[in-house]
Protein backbone atom coordinates (compact mmCIF):
# COMPACT_ATOMS: atom_id res chain seq x y z
CA UNK A 1 0.00 0.00 0.00
CA UNK A 2 1.21 3.38 -1.05
CA UNK A 3 2.36 5.71 1.75
CA UNK A 4 -0.20 8.66 1.81
CA UNK A 5 2.65 11.15 1.51
CA UNK A 6 6.08 10.57 0.01
CA UNK A 7 8.48 12.89 -0.46
CA UNK A 8 11.56 11.93 -2.89
CA UNK A 9 14.88 13.36 -3.29
CA UNK A 10 13.96 16.70 -2.26
CA UNK A 11 16.60 19.52 -2.26
CA UNK A 12 16.22 23.12 -0.96
CA UNK A 13 18.83 26.30 -0.49
CA UNK A 14 18.50 29.36 0.86
CA UNK A 15 21.22 31.66 -0.32
CA UNK A 16 24.57 29.85 1.22
CA UNK A 17 22.89 27.04 3.37
CA UNK A 18 22.04 23.87 1.93
CA UNK A 19 18.78 23.45 3.74
CA UNK A 20 17.65 19.99 2.38
CA UNK A 21 20.24 17.83 0.50
CA UNK A 22 18.24 14.82 -1.79
CA UNK A 23 15.72 13.93 1.18
CA UNK A 24 13.38 10.91 1.51
CA UNK A 25 10.82 11.02 3.83
CA UNK A 26 7.12 8.74 3.76
CA UNK A 27 3.82 9.03 6.14
CA UNK A 28 1.81 5.88 6.35
CA UNK A 29 -1.78 6.43 6.68
CA UNK A 30 -2.97 7.09 10.39
CA UNK A 31 0.52 7.26 11.45
CA UNK A 32 2.00 9.53 13.93
CA UNK A 33 5.25 10.12 12.25
CA UNK A 34 8.31 11.77 14.71
CA UNK A 35 10.98 14.05 12.42
CA UNK A 36 13.84 15.21 14.17
CA UNK A 37 17.20 16.70 13.96
CA UNK A 38 19.47 20.01 15.76
CA UNK A 39 18.64 23.04 14.69
CA UNK A 40 19.33 23.65 11.11
CA UNK A 41 18.74 20.19 9.97
CA UNK A 42 16.17 21.00 8.17
CA UNK A 43 12.88 19.51 9.35
CA UNK A 44 10.65 22.72 8.94
CA UNK A 45 12.17 23.24 5.73
CA UNK A 46 10.80 19.71 4.60
CA UNK A 47 6.92 20.53 6.38
CA UNK A 48 6.50 24.02 4.70
CA UNK A 49 7.35 22.18 1.42
CA UNK A 50 4.69 19.88 2.31
CA UNK A 51 2.65 22.46 3.17
CA UNK A 52 2.94 24.50 0.30
CA UNK A 53 4.52 27.67 2.00
CA UNK A 54 8.46 27.02 0.30
CA UNK A 55 8.91 25.53 -3.31
CA UNK A 56 11.88 22.80 -3.73
CA UNK A 57 14.60 23.67 -5.48
CA UNK A 58 14.34 19.53 -6.90
CA UNK A 59 12.39 16.35 -5.73
CA UNK A 60 9.32 14.47 -5.97
CA UNK A 61 6.24 14.67 -4.02
CA UNK A 62 3.57 12.06 -3.72
CA UNK A 63 -0.21 12.14 -2.35
CA UNK A 64 -2.01 9.05 -2.06
CA UNK A 65 0.03 7.35 -5.01
CA UNK A 66 0.04 10.32 -7.44
CA UNK A 67 2.56 12.61 -8.03
CA UNK A 68 1.42 16.51 -7.05
CA UNK A 69 2.79 19.89 -7.94
CA UNK A 70 2.14 21.77 -3.94
CA UNK A 71 2.93 25.31 -5.63
CA UNK A 72 1.35 27.39 -3.11
CA UNK A 73 -0.57 26.37 0.29
CA UNK A 74 -3.94 26.43 -0.67
CA UNK A 75 -2.81 23.39 -3.41
CA UNK A 76 -1.31 22.04 -0.40
CA UNK A 77 -5.33 22.80 2.12
CA UNK A 78 -6.78 20.85 -1.27
CA UNK A 79 -5.36 17.80 -1.55
CA UNK A 80 -5.26 16.99 2.08
CA UNK A 81 -1.99 18.42 4.10
CA UNK A 82 -2.65 20.82 6.85
CA UNK A 83 0.04 22.28 9.25
CA UNK A 84 0.37 23.68 12.52
CA UNK A 85 3.27 26.57 12.92
CA UNK A 86 5.23 26.92 15.78
CA UNK A 87 4.68 30.74 15.45
CA UNK A 88 0.64 29.67 14.73
CA UNK A 89 -0.18 32.00 11.78
CA UNK A 90 -3.96 32.85 13.14
CA UNK A 91 -5.48 36.53 13.43
CA UNK A 92 -5.49 37.58 17.04
CA UNK A 93 -7.96 40.37 16.05
CA UNK A 94 -10.20 37.90 14.36
CA UNK A 95 -12.70 35.81 16.06
CA UNK A 96 -12.08 31.68 16.48
CA UNK A 97 -14.87 31.49 13.84
CA UNK A 98 -13.14 33.57 11.46
CA UNK A 99 -10.09 32.23 12.21
CA UNK A 100 -11.40 28.78 11.20
CA UNK A 101 -13.70 29.78 8.06
CA UNK A 102 -10.83 32.37 6.38
CA UNK A 103 -9.30 30.70 3.55
CA UNK A 104 -11.48 27.62 3.53
CA UNK A 105 -12.97 26.98 0.28
CA UNK A 106 -15.13 24.66 2.47
CA UNK A 107 -16.88 27.29 4.09
CA UNK A 108 -19.93 29.16 2.59
CA UNK A 109 -19.13 33.05 1.44
CA UNK A 110 -22.54 33.50 3.01
CA UNK A 111 -20.90 33.15 6.36
CA UNK A 112 -18.70 36.60 6.55
CA UNK A 113 -22.64 38.19 7.28
CA UNK A 114 -24.60 35.13 8.79
CA UNK A 115 -22.49 34.89 12.25
CA UNK A 116 -24.76 32.60 13.56
CA UNK A 117 -24.62 29.82 10.45
CA UNK A 118 -20.75 30.57 10.78
CA UNK A 119 -20.66 29.52 14.19
CA UNK A 120 -22.87 26.18 13.62
CA UNK A 121 -20.38 25.81 11.52
CA UNK A 122 -17.38 25.51 12.92
CA UNK A 123 -18.58 24.26 16.11
CA UNK A 124 -18.28 20.33 15.50
CA UNK A 125 -14.68 21.31 14.52
CA UNK A 126 -14.04 23.34 18.08
CA UNK A 127 -15.72 19.59 19.75
CA UNK A 128 -13.37 17.49 17.50
CA UNK A 129 -10.19 19.29 19.50
CA UNK A 130 -11.96 19.61 22.64
CA UNK A 131 -12.12 23.62 22.67
CA UNK A 132 -15.15 24.95 24.59
CA UNK A 133 -15.20 28.28 23.85
CA UNK A 134 -17.71 30.73 21.91
CA UNK A 135 -16.85 31.00 18.17
CA UNK A 136 -17.58 34.54 18.84
CA UNK A 137 -14.60 34.82 21.21
CA UNK A 138 -11.79 36.97 20.16
CA UNK A 139 -8.72 35.06 18.93
CA UNK A 140 -6.24 37.34 21.45
CA UNK A 141 -8.48 36.25 24.34
CA UNK A 142 -7.18 32.58 24.12
CA UNK A 143 -4.61 30.90 25.62
CA UNK A 144 -1.65 29.83 23.57
CA UNK A 145 -2.76 26.40 24.25
CA UNK A 146 -6.61 27.19 23.18
CA UNK A 147 -5.10 29.20 20.19
CA UNK A 148 -3.27 25.89 18.99
CA UNK A 149 -6.29 24.05 19.04
CA UNK A 150 -8.01 26.72 16.91
CA UNK A 151 -5.15 25.97 14.53
CA UNK A 152 -6.03 22.13 14.82
CA UNK A 153 -9.43 22.54 14.57
CA UNK A 154 -8.74 24.63 10.81
CA UNK A 155 -6.86 21.84 9.76
CA UNK A 156 -9.41 19.48 10.36
CA UNK A 157 -12.10 22.29 8.74
CA UNK A 158 -10.17 21.73 5.34
CA UNK A 159 -10.27 17.78 5.47
CA UNK A 160 -6.77 17.65 6.20
CA UNK A 161 -5.75 13.90 5.66
CA UNK A 162 -1.79 14.47 7.24
CA UNK A 163 -1.25 17.05 9.77
CA UNK A 164 2.35 18.68 10.18
CA UNK A 165 3.07 20.03 13.95
CA UNK A 166 5.74 22.35 14.17
CA UNK A 167 7.23 22.06 17.76
CA UNK A 168 3.97 22.10 19.01
CA UNK A 169 4.50 21.98 22.61
CA UNK A 170 7.28 24.39 22.91
CA UNK A 171 5.00 27.12 24.35
CA UNK A 172 3.05 25.14 26.29
CA UNK A 173 2.48 23.90 29.84
CA UNK A 174 2.70 19.99 31.04
CA UNK A 175 -0.56 19.51 31.24
CA UNK A 176 -1.77 21.29 27.57
CA UNK A 177 1.21 19.59 26.18
CA UNK A 178 -0.03 16.25 27.63
CA UNK A 179 -3.83 17.23 25.92
CA UNK A 180 -2.46 18.20 22.73
CA UNK A 181 -0.64 14.82 22.37
CA UNK A 182 -3.83 12.89 23.58
CA UNK A 183 -5.91 14.73 20.89
CA UNK A 184 -2.99 13.77 18.21
CA UNK A 185 -3.69 9.80 19.77
CA UNK A 186 -7.18 10.49 18.69
CA UNK A 187 -6.70 11.95 14.90
CA UNK A 188 -4.53 8.76 14.70
CA UNK A 189 -7.14 6.79 15.90
CA UNK A 190 -9.52 8.34 12.99
CA UNK A 191 -7.40 7.72 10.39
CA UNK A 192 -5.32 11.23 10.11
CA UNK A 193 -2.06 11.05 10.01
CA UNK A 194 0.35 13.26 12.19
CA UNK A 195 4.08 14.14 11.29
CA UNK A 196 5.48 15.58 14.80
CA UNK A 197 8.84 18.01 14.48
CA UNK A 198 10.32 18.30 18.08
CA UNK A 199 12.96 17.98 20.16
CA UNK A 200 11.65 16.66 23.07
CA UNK A 201 12.52 12.72 23.17
CA UNK A 202 9.98 11.92 26.50
CA UNK A 203 6.80 13.13 23.52
CA UNK A 204 8.64 10.81 20.50
CA UNK A 205 8.42 7.80 23.06
CA UNK A 206 4.53 8.62 23.88
CA UNK A 207 2.73 9.01 20.78
CA UNK A 208 5.32 8.18 17.42
CA UNK A 209 4.88 4.82 15.35
CA UNK A 210 8.29 5.55 13.33
CA UNK A 211 11.06 8.46 13.73
CA UNK A 212 12.89 9.63 10.87
CA UNK A 213 16.09 11.70 11.75
CA UNK A 214 17.81 14.43 9.51
CA UNK A 215 20.98 16.17 10.32
CA UNK A 216 22.56 19.33 8.02
CA UNK A 217 20.15 18.53 5.65
CA UNK A 218 20.20 14.97 4.92
CA UNK A 219 18.37 12.25 5.79
CA UNK A 220 20.28 9.88 8.34
CA UNK A 221 17.75 7.14 8.70
CA UNK A 222 13.80 6.02 9.70
CA UNK A 223 13.70 3.73 12.81
CA UNK A 224 10.39 2.06 14.81
CA UNK A 225 10.00 4.41 18.06
CA UNK A 226 9.92 1.62 19.95
CA UNK A 227 12.89 -0.02 19.08
CA UNK A 228 15.07 2.67 19.45
CA UNK A 229 16.59 4.26 22.53
CA UNK A 230 17.61 8.12 23.37
CA UNK A 231 20.87 7.91 23.02
CA UNK A 232 20.77 6.11 19.82
CA UNK A 233 18.55 9.06 18.77
CA UNK A 234 21.48 11.63 20.30
CA UNK A 235 23.66 9.94 18.31
CA UNK A 236 21.85 9.84 14.80
CA UNK A 237 20.60 13.91 15.55
CA UNK A 238 23.88 15.53 16.38
CA UNK A 239 26.58 12.89 14.99
CA UNK A 240 29.18 13.54 18.02
CA UNK A 241 29.14 13.71 21.51
CA UNK A 242 27.38 15.30 23.87
CA UNK A 243 28.41 16.77 27.09
CA UNK A 244 25.70 16.96 29.61
CA UNK A 245 26.82 19.34 32.35
CA UNK A 246 25.34 20.06 35.77
CA UNK A 247 24.93 23.31 37.81
CA UNK A 248 27.38 23.91 40.47
CA UNK A 249 25.67 23.09 43.72
CA UNK A 250 26.03 26.55 45.93
CA UNK A 251 26.96 28.95 43.17
CA UNK A 252 28.86 31.58 44.26
CA UNK A 253 26.41 34.58 44.90
CA UNK A 254 27.58 37.57 46.57
CA UNK A 255 27.46 41.18 47.98
CA UNK A 256 24.40 43.37 47.87
CA UNK A 257 21.38 42.24 44.93
CA UNK A 258 21.90 43.49 41.65
CA UNK A 259 18.09 44.02 41.27
CA UNK A 260 15.65 44.18 43.84
CA UNK A 261 11.96 44.08 43.75
CA UNK A 262 9.47 45.23 46.49
CA UNK A 263 6.01 44.86 45.76
CA UNK A 264 5.15 45.28 42.34
CA UNK A 265 2.03 45.35 41.22
CA UNK A 266 0.78 45.82 37.85
CA UNK A 267 -3.02 45.54 36.20
CA UNK A 268 -2.38 41.58 36.73
CA UNK A 269 0.45 40.91 38.96
CA UNK A 270 0.00 41.59 42.64
CA UNK A 271 2.53 42.16 45.36
CA UNK A 272 5.91 40.35 43.90
CA UNK A 273 9.00 40.54 45.55
CA UNK A 274 12.35 39.26 45.33
CA UNK A 275 16.22 40.07 44.85
CA UNK A 276 18.76 38.67 42.53
CA UNK A 277 22.70 39.13 43.08
CA UNK A 278 25.56 39.14 41.16
CA UNK A 279 26.31 35.43 39.90
CA UNK A 280 22.91 34.13 40.76
CA UNK A 281 20.65 32.75 38.67
CA UNK A 282 16.62 33.24 39.87
CA UNK A 283 13.92 30.60 38.16
CA UNK A 284 10.54 31.70 37.70
CA UNK A 285 8.26 28.68 37.52
CA UNK A 286 4.08 28.75 37.22
CA UNK A 287 1.46 27.40 34.94
CA UNK A 288 0.58 29.37 31.64
CA UNK A 289 -1.20 32.55 32.64
CA UNK A 290 0.31 32.83 36.15
CA UNK A 291 2.35 35.98 35.19
CA UNK A 292 6.10 34.38 34.28
CA UNK A 293 6.40 36.45 30.92
CA UNK A 294 4.37 39.56 32.84
CA UNK A 295 6.96 40.00 34.73
CA UNK A 296 9.55 40.32 32.52
CA UNK A 297 7.64 42.82 30.19
CA UNK A 298 6.99 44.99 33.28
CA UNK A 299 10.81 45.29 34.15
CA UNK A 300 11.79 45.98 31.22
CA UNK A 301 9.53 48.51 30.85
CA UNK A 302 6.82 47.48 28.20
CA UNK A 303 3.83 47.08 30.90
CA UNK A 304 3.13 49.89 32.82
CA UNK A 305 3.64 49.14 36.67
CA UNK A 306 0.76 50.90 39.27
CA UNK A 307 2.73 50.14 42.47
CA UNK A 308 6.05 48.98 44.15
CA UNK A 309 9.59 50.13 43.73
CA UNK A 310 12.59 48.39 41.94
CA UNK A 311 16.36 49.11 42.44
CA UNK A 312 19.08 48.25 39.93
CA UNK A 313 22.69 48.56 41.20
CA UNK A 314 21.21 50.19 43.89
CA UNK A 315 19.55 52.76 42.25
CA UNK A 316 16.02 53.46 41.15
CA UNK A 317 15.08 51.42 37.81
CA UNK A 318 11.55 52.58 36.46
CA UNK A 319 12.02 52.21 32.76
CA UNK A 320 8.99 53.25 30.55
CA UNK A 321 10.15 51.94 27.23
CA UNK A 322 12.96 49.28 26.57
CA UNK A 323 15.64 51.59 25.51
CA UNK A 324 16.32 53.06 29.00
CA UNK A 325 16.33 49.67 30.32
CA UNK A 326 18.80 48.37 28.15
CA UNK A 327 21.00 51.76 28.78
CA UNK A 328 20.62 50.74 32.13
CA UNK A 329 21.93 46.95 31.83
CA UNK A 330 18.42 45.14 32.03
CA UNK A 331 18.09 42.91 28.71
CA UNK A 332 14.91 40.74 28.16
CA UNK A 333 14.83 37.78 25.53
CA UNK A 334 11.08 37.50 25.22
CA UNK A 335 8.95 34.40 24.66
CA UNK A 336 7.52 35.42 21.81
CA UNK A 337 10.41 36.00 19.60
CA UNK A 338 8.45 36.71 16.38
CA UNK A 339 5.82 39.55 17.46
CA UNK A 340 8.73 40.56 19.84
CA UNK A 341 12.28 40.29 19.15
CA UNK A 342 12.98 39.65 15.55
CA UNK A 343 13.37 41.63 12.48
CA UNK A 344 12.48 39.42 9.89
CA UNK A 345 13.91 41.20 6.96
CA UNK A 346 17.36 41.98 8.42
CA UNK A 347 20.01 39.95 8.59
CA UNK A 348 21.36 38.10 11.29
CA UNK A 349 24.79 40.63 11.91
CA UNK A 350 21.94 43.39 12.28
CA UNK A 351 19.43 41.39 14.31
CA UNK A 352 22.42 40.32 16.47
CA UNK A 353 23.78 43.58 16.94
CA UNK A 354 20.69 45.99 17.05
CA UNK A 355 20.73 46.36 20.50
CA UNK A 356 24.52 47.55 20.41
CA UNK A 357 25.10 49.56 17.71
CA UNK A 358 26.73 52.35 19.46
CA UNK A 359 29.72 50.62 21.08
CA UNK A 360 31.10 49.75 17.09
CA UNK A 361 32.85 52.44 15.35
CA UNK A 362 31.45 53.84 12.68
CA UNK A 363 34.43 53.81 10.14
CA UNK A 364 34.55 49.83 10.92
CA UNK A 365 31.36 48.61 11.81
CA UNK A 366 30.59 45.88 9.26
CA UNK A 367 33.97 44.45 9.96
CA UNK A 368 33.64 44.61 13.57
CA UNK A 369 30.20 43.44 13.79
CA UNK A 370 30.64 40.66 10.82
CA UNK A 371 33.62 39.75 12.70
CA UNK A 372 31.70 39.46 16.50
CA UNK A 373 28.54 37.56 15.30
CA UNK A 374 30.52 34.88 13.57
CA UNK A 375 31.93 34.53 16.63
CA UNK A 376 28.49 33.68 18.25
CA UNK A 377 27.18 31.82 15.32
CA UNK A 378 30.12 29.70 15.71
CA UNK A 379 29.80 29.38 19.31
CA UNK A 380 26.56 28.17 18.63
CA UNK A 381 27.51 25.92 16.06
CA UNK A 382 25.15 27.71 13.19
CA UNK A 383 26.91 27.51 9.68
CA UNK A 384 24.77 30.34 7.71
CA UNK A 385 26.29 33.26 6.49
CA UNK A 386 25.56 36.33 8.95
CA UNK A 387 24.23 38.23 5.77
CA UNK A 388 21.67 35.86 5.60
CA UNK A 389 18.06 37.04 6.42
CA UNK A 390 17.09 35.88 9.93
CA UNK A 391 13.90 34.69 7.97
CA UNK A 392 15.81 32.01 6.47
CA UNK A 393 16.73 30.36 10.05
CA UNK A 394 14.76 27.63 11.66
CA UNK A 395 13.35 28.76 14.99
CA UNK A 396 15.89 27.01 17.15
CA UNK A 397 18.70 29.09 15.33
CA UNK A 398 16.48 32.42 15.21
CA UNK A 399 16.49 31.75 19.37
CA UNK A 400 19.76 31.19 18.91
CA UNK A 401 21.37 34.84 17.94
CA UNK A 402 18.34 36.12 20.11
CA UNK A 403 20.68 34.79 22.79
CA UNK A 404 23.42 36.43 21.03
CA UNK A 405 21.93 39.74 21.24
CA UNK A 406 21.56 40.23 24.74
CA UNK A 407 25.23 38.20 25.79
CA UNK A 408 27.07 40.78 23.63
CA UNK A 409 25.23 43.59 25.28
CA UNK A 410 26.74 42.28 28.66
CA UNK A 411 24.25 43.45 30.88
CA UNK A 412 24.12 43.28 34.64
CA UNK A 413 20.49 41.96 34.82
CA UNK A 414 19.58 39.32 32.05
CA UNK A 415 15.88 38.22 31.70
CA UNK A 416 15.25 34.92 29.92
CA UNK A 417 11.77 34.27 29.43
CA UNK A 418 11.69 30.31 27.59
CA UNK A 419 15.53 30.75 26.47
CA UNK A 420 15.30 27.14 25.21
CA UNK A 421 11.99 26.66 23.38
CA UNK A 422 12.55 25.14 20.24
CA UNK A 423 16.19 24.30 20.94
CA UNK A 424 17.83 20.99 20.04
CA UNK A 425 19.35 18.84 23.13
CA UNK A 426 23.30 19.90 21.98
CA UNK A 427 21.97 23.28 21.43
CA UNK A 428 20.73 23.68 25.23
CA UNK A 429 24.02 22.03 26.62
CA UNK A 430 25.47 24.82 25.16
CA UNK A 431 22.82 27.87 26.24
CA UNK A 432 23.49 26.34 29.75
CA UNK A 433 27.01 26.39 29.55
CA UNK A 434 26.67 30.02 28.55
CA UNK A 435 23.93 30.85 31.14
CA UNK A 436 26.66 29.25 33.71
CA UNK A 437 29.71 31.23 32.06
CA UNK A 438 27.85 34.53 32.96
CA UNK A 439 26.77 33.46 36.54
CA UNK A 440 30.56 33.14 36.88
CA UNK A 441 31.27 36.60 35.30
CA UNK A 442 29.14 38.09 38.43
CA UNK A 443 25.91 38.83 35.76
CA UNK A 444 22.70 38.18 37.96
CA UNK A 445 19.93 36.48 35.60
CA UNK A 446 16.50 35.56 35.91
CA UNK A 447 15.29 32.21 33.69
CA UNK A 448 11.59 31.73 32.64
CA UNK A 449 11.40 28.12 32.11
CA UNK A 450 8.07 25.51 32.15
CA UNK A 451 10.71 22.58 32.12
CA UNK A 452 11.52 21.50 35.80
CA UNK A 453 14.72 19.62 35.44
CA UNK A 454 15.67 22.96 33.09
CA UNK A 455 14.99 25.48 36.74
CA UNK A 456 16.69 22.51 38.57
CA UNK A 457 19.93 22.39 36.07
CA UNK A 458 20.78 26.24 35.67
CA UNK A 459 18.87 27.95 38.73
CA UNK A 460 19.79 28.43 42.75
CA UNK A 461 16.28 30.02 43.26
CA UNK A 462 13.17 29.62 42.27
CA UNK A 463 10.37 32.14 42.19
CA UNK A 464 6.81 30.82 42.00
CA UNK A 465 3.64 32.51 40.51
CA UNK A 466 0.31 31.59 40.65
CA UNK A 467 -2.45 33.49 39.01
CA UNK A 468 -0.53 36.68 39.06
CA UNK A 469 0.73 36.53 42.91
CA UNK A 470 3.70 34.95 44.51
CA UNK A 471 3.24 31.72 45.45
CA UNK A 472 6.76 31.43 47.02
CA UNK A 473 10.57 31.13 46.85
CA UNK A 474 12.24 27.86 47.13
CA UNK A 475 15.77 26.90 47.26
CA UNK A 476 16.48 24.41 44.67
CA UNK A 477 19.37 22.59 46.47
CA UNK A 478 16.35 21.96 49.18
CA UNK A 479 12.83 22.06 47.43
CA UNK A 480 11.78 19.29 45.16
CA UNK A 481 9.61 19.79 41.58
CA UNK A 482 6.85 18.37 43.40
CA UNK A 483 6.85 21.47 45.82
CA UNK A 484 6.44 23.93 42.64
CA UNK A 485 3.84 21.85 41.41
CA UNK A 486 2.35 22.43 44.38
CA UNK A 487 2.80 26.22 45.03
CA UNK A 488 2.14 26.81 40.76
CA UNK A 489 -1.33 25.33 41.51
CA UNK A 490 -2.11 27.34 44.52
CA UNK A 491 -1.85 24.82 47.35
CA UNK A 492 0.19 25.35 50.18
CA UNK A 493 3.33 23.33 51.87
CA UNK A 494 3.62 21.32 54.30
CA UNK A 495 5.33 22.59 57.26
CA UNK A 496 8.83 20.93 56.66
CA UNK A 497 8.02 20.98 52.90
CA UNK A 498 8.18 25.48 53.64
CA UNK A 499 10.91 25.16 56.12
Amino acid sequence: MAPILEARAVSKRFQATQALDHVDFSVEKGEVHALMGENGAGKSTLAKIAAGVTIPDAGELYFDGDRVTISDPKRARDIGIGIVFQELDLFPHLSVADNIAIGNSKANEGFAIDRSESNLWCSPFLQQVRLDVNPDTQLQKLSISQAQLVAIARALSLGAKVIFFDEPTSSLAQDDAARLLALIKELKSRGVSSVYVTHKMDEVQQIADRVTVLRDGKYIGTRAASAITTEELVHMMVGRPIEITERRAHRAAHGAAVLDVRDLKTDFLQGISFSVKAGEVLGVAGLVGSGRSELGATLFGMRKRKSGTVSLNGKTFAPTEPRQSINQGFCLLPEDRKSEGLFPQLSIRENTTIGVLHRFRLSDRMRLETSRVAEFAHKFGMRSSVEARIATLSGGNQQKMMLARWFMADPAVLFLDEPTRGIDVGAKQEIYKLIDEMAAQGKAIILVSSELPELWRCCDRILVLNAGRQAGIVDSDIATPEDVIKLAAGLPLAAQESA
